[in-house]
């Protein structure tokens, strides 16, 4: 029988994305082998979680004044806006999902939706909303192969894979609301599955809210489609994860 080809593996060939990837790949190694780390990871990993929470709910929109990245209680001085209650509901959420990601990541991507919109659907709505992808043409052929490359589809590291769930989520934007938090969490949940984050020490997502221009730009780069596009996002993925890492060790200092 013929192999069937991997329909990621020419996005490595992409200028600089091998490199980009071994970067991203290196700078976490270090989060991980930080002594901290090594000793009370799970105290880092909660940290970044919330962090990340965070970061994501103000790129969606949430109020920045409500939005502490190093560590306050989210809501002490501002009410808490919908995205960023959603957003906390799907940190915690997350870790309880990763075994139903490796092996059925439509099901999880659904109950992320489910949590991360809770607060901005209508009570009445919500059976005909929550976690229902739309039905669109073309959104369930695309999550579809999507599933097909979370689910042992494509051999390509960690960095290339979480970028293309990110940037495919945000670009098919599959539910009516919660579109970014969610594809945010879902490239969370595939670097702990793939290997790249094993324990989510990172925080990508501050980055993506430090370059949100950027963050904007190049996601809709990898939305047209064309090589140049999706280089820049992966390139552009690759980076936060770097930066991401470095938040993580910051995290993992501060508990030294």
């Amino acid at each position: 029988m013929p192999t069937t080809a991997d329909p990621l593996a020419p996005l490595l060939g992409l200028p600089g994305v091998q490199d980009a990837v071994t970067r991203a790949r290196d700078a976490l190694v270090a989060v991980h082998n930080h002594p901290v780390n090594r000793r009370g990871w799970p105290a880092g990993a909660a940290e970044a979680s919330m962090r990340a929470a965070r970061a994501s709910a103000a790129l969606d929109g949430a109020p920045l004044g409500g939005v502490d990245l190093h560590g306050g209680a989210p809501g002490t001085e501002h009410t808490v806006s919908p995205v960023l209650a959603g957003a906390v509901r799907v940190a915690e959420e997350s870790g309880r999902l990763l075994a139903v990601w490796r092996t059925s990541p439509l099901q999880a991507l659904a109950r992320l939706h489910v949590v991360a919109a809770a607060d901005l659907v209508p009570p009445e709505r919500h059976d005909d909303e929550l976690g229902r992808p739309m039905r669109a043409e073309g959104i369930s052929a695309r999550l579809g192969l999507l599933a097909d490359m979370l689910t042992g589809g494509t051999s390509v590291p960690g960095p290339v894979l979480a970028a293309v769930v990110h940037g495919e989520l945000l670009a098919l934007a599959p539910f009516p609301t919660a579109n970014g938090v969610v594809a945010r969490a879902a490239a969370r949940l595939t670097a702990v599955a793939a290997g790249l984050d094993p324990k989510g020490l990172a925080v990508p997502e501050v980055g993506h809210l430090r370059h949100a221009p950027e963050y904007r730009t190049a996601a809709a780069a990898f939305a047209g489609g064309t090589p140049e596009g999706l280089r820049t996002w992966l390139l552009h993925c690759c980076a936060q994860w770097e930066a991401g890492a470095r938040e993580g060790m910051s995290i993992a200092d501060a508990r030294a």
